[in-house]
């Protein structure tokens, strides 16, 4: 935003054909959308339009530029995607808004953050108590109190699966409602349920990024890391500008495949968005002991106790989620040899 950009450059980082760039200004009631779909090879434009509308009208804007970008694009859509492409996750803009604010919150994985998140998900709903999407997401912040060891109360996670199942009933054809479901079903330990249910979210979107890493971070848990790996890269190809877990996500599977050096360079980029993402700094303790770096061990040891000095390794124990019992006693022995009571 606000610096001269060279779209051959962008379009190469991020490993596309096509750029769609634009603006959005709001005045009052009214909203100007300026769009443009450019070539990222040859820098031409494909198409341009400038759109001043009423607010109320902004999803059937969002539809009619969806489907301008398809014919400018000159590709065939299965009955499937165009149906994906028009997709409304509800009719209140204000109920879309608070969504949006806590999808922004949510990504960013710290337990203030989570909580901002929650509250924008129950605005959401309050405003359109039909809104599936938004159930989903609610659910996921008290999945991630649960998994991230913010809370360790068990009724998280039984309202994460209460909330999963409830976005479900209100639309069964919604993939991230049944992804959220999944990682609620690996964190009950239901291993199969789980890996079912992130391959219904891919069959009902093949190109979703979110569910692919999400069933590469199932994969992990459940015994196929090398699996994962490619799973979570090709997440990553389809979303360039993926959020921090699918990080963590590549440095688990780095680390479960003895790729050590390659989980610790991964786990730091975790790091360098989010500091204390505690998950990372557990990891790289395991990773700095396998590879006989002890003195590194300790201080990521160090701060794992300065982030969660309420938890024993034994409460982990309980709650960590892996199918294989060999690969659980083999983490939590690195852990004792970091100092890790």
């Amino acid at each position: 935003k606000g610096k001269a950009i060279k779209i051959a450059e962008v379009g190469q980082e991020l490993g596309v054909r096509h750029l769609l760039e634009g603006s959005v200004r709001k005045a009052d009631d009214r909203v100007r959308i300026t769009a443009q779909l450019v070539d990222a090879t040859t820098e031409g434009q494909l198409w341009a339009e400038r759109y001043d509308r009423d607010l109320k009208d902004i999803f059937s804007l969002q539809d009619e530029v969806a489907q301008k970008i398809v014919a400018a694009l000159a590709v065939k859509l299965t009955e499937d995607e165009e149906k994906r492409l028009v997709r409304k996750y509800t009719d209140n803009m204000e109920a879309y808004d608070s969504f949006l604010q806590g999808l922004e919150y949510k990504n960013r994985f710290t337990k203030e953050a989570n909580i901002q998140a929650r509250q924008m998900y129950e605005r959401a709903i309050d405003l359109d108590p039909e809104f599936a999407a938004a159930y989903a997401l609610l659910g996921l912040t008290h999945f991630h109190e649960w998994s991230l060891g913010w809370s360790q109360d068990p009724q998280s996670l039984e309202q994460a699966f209460e909330l999963a199942q409830r976005a479900i009933a209100l639309d069964d054809s919604l993939p991230k409602a049944h992804a959220i479901l999944g990682e609620v079903y690996l964190w009950k330990k239901r291993h199969e349920q789980a890996i079912a249910e992130l391959e219904k979210t891919i069959a009902l979107n093949p190109n979703d990024a979110d569910g692919i890493a999400r069933l590469g971070n199932i994969l992990n848990w459940t015994g196929r890391p090398g699996k994962a790996i490619g799973l979570v890269k090709k997440a990553m190809r389809l979303n360039p500008m993926y959020p921090t877990w699918y990080l963590w996500n590549l440095g688990h599977a780095y680390f479960l495949t003895g790729r050590y050096e390659e989980a610790i360079e991964t786990l730091h980029r975790v790091l360098d968005h989010n500091p204390g993402f505690l998950p990372a700094h557990v990891y790289l303790t395991c990773s700095y002991i396998e590879l006989g770096r002890h003195e590194e061990a300790r201080a990521e040891a160090a701060e794992v106790m300065k982030l969660s000095p309420q938890t024993s390794t034994e409460a982990w124990r309980q709650r960590i989620p892996y199918k294989d019992q060999a690969v659980l006693e083999r983490l939590f022995d690195s852990l004792r040899k970091a100092g890790l009571k």
